[in-house]
Order: structure tokens, then C-alpha cells, then sequence
């Protein structure tokens, strides 16, 4: 089995951008976080997008839903901004029918000492590898259905409902 893992962004890879310490997003980091995580199972990124989740718009949910639809892998990944993850795996839901996608990212950017990413990279690929097809949502130690949803920006976590 591989997954594959596609990239769009989002707070995972986001670096420091100027002195000023705005955030922009950056190369992708999940190829460093897997490594870091000694992870072994077969794996294959391809980075579709490098956007904020709030600048994406219709085209660039188009755009993913045409890859993960092109992808023959059935197992897949989907790094994402968490302010309209949600909001993706809506729109991956109507597509997808044979597969297992993953959508997850991070709270702060994986390049920080605390971040969330590696946890949410490693909670997915064991999702990925476990869950039967459907669109998940992977953060905060849970595998959410993305139709009960949403996120609670006061307390950074998605909660279902």
C-alpha cells in the first residue's frame, strides 16, 4: 500500500515572512515531519497548492477534488489550513466514493518546537491506513466525520456536533 499525500498549504507550512513576524506559507513540511517521525510505510507527496485555507476558493477545491479523483492510490492525505478544512472535505465528499481521504494540518506551524503537525501527520497515516472509504477529518487525537463538523476557533479544535 501507498499513500499518497497531497499538500495545499495552510498553517502546517507556514514560516516566519519578515521581521515584522507575519506568517507566509511556505515549501511544504510534511516530507521532514514524516522523516523526523521514522515513519515506514510506503508514502508519495505531491504538493498541489501553497494557500492559506481562507484564500481558497472554488478552482483550488476543484483542483483537489480532480487529483484525489485522478489519484489510483486509495489511500490518501490531504494537508490543509484548518480555518476551511471543513469546508474541502465537504466538497471531497460528493466525489469520493472509493477511497479513503484524510484531510489534517496544524494549529501552529510544524517548523515550531510544539506544534501539532507531527501528532496530526502520524494520527492520519494510521487513519488512512485504517478507515473504511469516506472523507475524514483527522486533529486534536480524533477521526471526525466532516458533515458534524466545525471548528472552534476560541478553543483551537474541532468539535462534532
Amino acid at each position: 500500500m501507498t499513500i499518497k499525500i497531497f499538500t495545499t498549504g495552510g498553517t502546517i507550512d507556514k514560516t516566519y515572512f519578515d521581521q515584522k513576524d507575519a506568517y507566509h506559507v511556505g515549501e511544504p513540511q510534511v516530507a521532514g515531519i514524516l522523516e523526523r517521525a521514522n515513519v515506514t510505510v510506503n508514502y508519495e507527496i505531491v504538493p498541489l497548492l501553497q494557500k492559506d485555507s481562507l484564500d481558497l476558493d472554488a478552482a483550488d477545491r476543484a483542483l483537489i477534488s480532480a487529483s484525489v479523483e485522478a489519484c489510483h492510490e486509495r489511500h490518501i492525505i490531504i494537508t490543509h489550513g484548518t480555518d476551511s478544512m471543513v469546508e474541502t472535505a465537504k466538497a471531497l465528499h460528493q466525489v469520493v466514493t472509493d477511497k479513503t481521504v484524510i484531510l489534517t494540518g496544524a494549529m501552529y506551524p510544524a517548523q515550531y518546537r510544539d506544534s501539532d503537525a507531527v501528532f496530526n501527520m502520524g494520527c492520519a497515516i494510521i487513519a488512512a491506513q485504517s478507515c473504511e472509504f469516506g472523507v475524514y477529518l483527522v486533529m486534536n487525537g480524533r477521526i471526525l466525520n466532516p458533515l458534524t463538523t466545525s471548528k472552534n476557533i476560541a478553543m483551537n479544535t474541532f468539535e462534532e456536533q
